[in-house]
């Protein structure tokens, strides 16, 4: 007779710590830092890298504690794998005073790993088209907002310190056709602001980094739906397409895009006239950035140009017609930019949804893409807009912020752009100190983080905030052959695909763990066994302040999806729910995609 626990390995003791680390895994040469949460103290702990198979294959020391993370986990010290570079799948695990394993990462090529993160970026982008012409893949998308196609131009509308609006909508103008482009997030609105950013990091990605398949006929498609918020015959620029909150003023209600949980084509079945409680959620209302032929406000005149002139230059060997429309349209935009007495920036209606306060940026970018372009396409006025990408570039490093690549600032890009065009008063010395000075407030401020994230713990735009650091940095290798910044690159990109507090990647699809139920309504709404992996590269907010997390679950509204797993792993001040109520932690955009698309494919693209 055989007794229990007689022979055999004695058993393992319960995990109680947890790694994390990038779960999508690291390339062979990359620096490669993995963080240990413990309850207690863990000195002395002992880590080994486990194969698939099961055996050791390197042993390491853990390091020395950083501080704490929240109240349960009290001890976080960093783990260096970089001396593991054999392809291959891999484990760590923990042993000693606390015990942990981590989930399954991988060594391999940056483009086998990153390069299919960009494609899936890709297909984010694809499933959040609007209009009639859709993409035939997994989401089977339908046909939706064709009423766009005549939409009717209001005033700008009247909002108060919320961004909830005060009175009912002014018709002024119209039809004017904008079907077509992208919706900006988990609802339907449409922003030229947005947009142009997003088409400004799609064709960097295109000409830099690694190749991705269908991003230039993606790009294609928001670069065509922006040109017709352009009217060149009148001067106008239009800002919008949709109004996000609706109105209950006096006699006058109406249901905005936010009021809705629906697909995009349920739209296009409303029965509605005038008046109707849903008639802006078909016929839907736009807004334009001034009154026409005015001056327009300079970040869009500034972001709009340069996407502009980007598809110039891609385009000039091969479709020179069109190369010349889109710079005598960037260069028409461009003109109209106010430079003087400039207040509030318009971005979107209301303001409070992007709430920019820099454009010499803006500016700085746009001059350098129209003299790139100019040069390309043999126009005279390339020294002159190089004179001001020049003025620009200045008035810009002069104002002295330290941010790296977002949706709120196109530095990084308006330096590492004005580096190729030759002849600039500004040398390229300055440029790179200018770049370099982003970069290391970014290094210092990950240096006293326990997780070494420079963008903190959370808040709003957190993981695009952290994808701008490593897309920042990744541009700065890329075009000062200089890999001081490499090491932290990786490691602002592993925060967002799993080496945070909460053990989550914040792109979908990427990884073992990541949100299974964003606040998206074609992800929540049009799944399908072919989709079961959710809206693959979507990159979400992230981690945000616990008071807005807090409101937000406040609302008695059921839930069709969620999780409450991460709650052990949330601080005071910050907290993470996967939940698709949620925005501010599962909402996903196109200017957080754009900017993980970006980062993807310049890690990608062997430097």
């Amino acid at each position: 007779m055989l007794v229990a626990g007689a022979c055999g390995s004695p058993p393992k003791p319960p995990l109680d710590a947890f790694v994390r680390l990038d779960q999508l895994g690291y390339a062979p040469a990359e620096t490669k830092i993995a963080v240990l949460l413990a309850p207690r103290d863990a000195a002395g702990a002992r880590a080994a890298v486990v194969g698939a198979d099961g055996r050791t294959v390197l042993s390491l020391t853990v390091g020395s504690g950083r501080g704490g993370w929240n109240a349960t986990f009290t001890d976080v010290r960093p783990i260096d794998l970089t001396a593991l570079t054999r392809p291959g799948t891999y484990r760590l695990r923990i042993d000693g005073p606390v015990h942990a394993e981590s989930p399954p990462f991988r060594i391999g090529t940056a483009n086998e790993l990153f390069g299919s993160l960009a494609q899936e970026s890709v297909e984010y982008f694809q499933a959040h088209r609007d209009g009639a012409n859709q993409v035939s893949a997994r989401w089977k998308r339908e046909p939706a907002h064709l009423a766009d196609r005549a939409a009717t131009v209001y005033e700008r509308p009247a909002f108060d310190d919320g961004g909830r609006l005060t009175a009912g909508l002014l018709a002024t103008a119209g039809p004017v056709d904008v079907e077509g482009g992208w919706y900006d997030a988990g609802d339907f609105l449409k922003f030229t602001h947005t947009t142009a950013y997003a088409l400004i990091a799609m064709q960097v990605a295109q000409r830099d980094g690694a190749t991705v398949g269908g991003l230039a006929a993606e790009a294609r498609h928001g670069l065509d739906w922006l040109g017709k918020m352009w009217d060149p015959n009148t001067g106008t620029l239009y800002t919008q397409v949709g109004i996000g909150s609706g109105l209950q003023h006096g006699d006058e209600t109406f249901l905005g895009d936010h009021d809705t949980w629906r697909l995009p084509q349920d739209d296009d079945r409303l029965a509605v006239q005038p008046g109707d409680e849903r008639y802006y959620q078909r016929y839907r209302p736009v807004f334009r950035a001034a009154d026409p032929g005015e001056r327009l406000s300079p970040n869009l005149a500034g972001r709009v140009a340069a996407a502009f002139a980007l598809a110039a230059q891609l385009e000039a060997a091969t479709e020179p017609a069109r190369a010349r429309a889109h710079l005598t349209a960037a260069a028409r935009i461009f003109g109209l930019a106010a430079t003087e007495g400039v207040e509030n920036l318009v971005t979107a209606e209301p303001r409070t949804f992007y709430p920019e306060d820099s454009w010499t940026d803006d500016m700085a970018l746009g001059a350098t893409e129209l003299a790139l372009a100019g040069r390309v396409l043999g126009d005279p006025r390339a020294g002159e807009w190089l004179e001001q990408a020049t003025h620009w570039a200045k008035t810009n490093t002069d104002r002295g912020d330290d941010g790296a690549l977002s949706v709120y600032n196109l530095s990084a890009l308006a330096i590492t752009e004005l580096t190729r065009a030759t002849g600039a008063e500004i040398d390229t010395g300055a440029l790179r100190r200018d770049l370099r000075r982003r970069l290391d407030a970014g290094v210092q401020a990950a240096a006293g983080n326990p997780m070494g994230a420079a963008a903190g713990n959370g808040g709003a735009d957190y993981a695009a905030r952290q994808l701008g650091y490593t897309a920042t940095a990744e541009l700065y290798e890329h075009t000062f052959q200089d890999g001081r910044y490499a090491a932290f690159a990786t490691a602002q990109r592993g925060v967002v695909l799993g080496a945070n507090g909460w053990g989550t990647s914040m792109v979908v699809g990427a990884g073992t763990t990541y949100p299974r139920c964003p606040h998206d309504q074609i992800a929540t709404l049009a799944g399908s066994p072919a989709t079961a992996a959710g809206m693959v590269g979507a990159v979400v907010n992230g981690p945000n302040h616990a008071d807005r997390v807090h409101e937000i679950l406040a609302d008695p509204r059921p839930t069709s999806c969620a999780s409450n797993a991460f709650a052990p792993f949330d601080r005071d001040d910050i907290h993470y729910v996967d939940d698709m109520r949620v925005s501010a932690n599962n909402e996903p955009s196109i200017d957080f995609t754009a900017t993980g698309l970006l980062a993807f494919a310049l890690t990608a693209k062997q430097h």
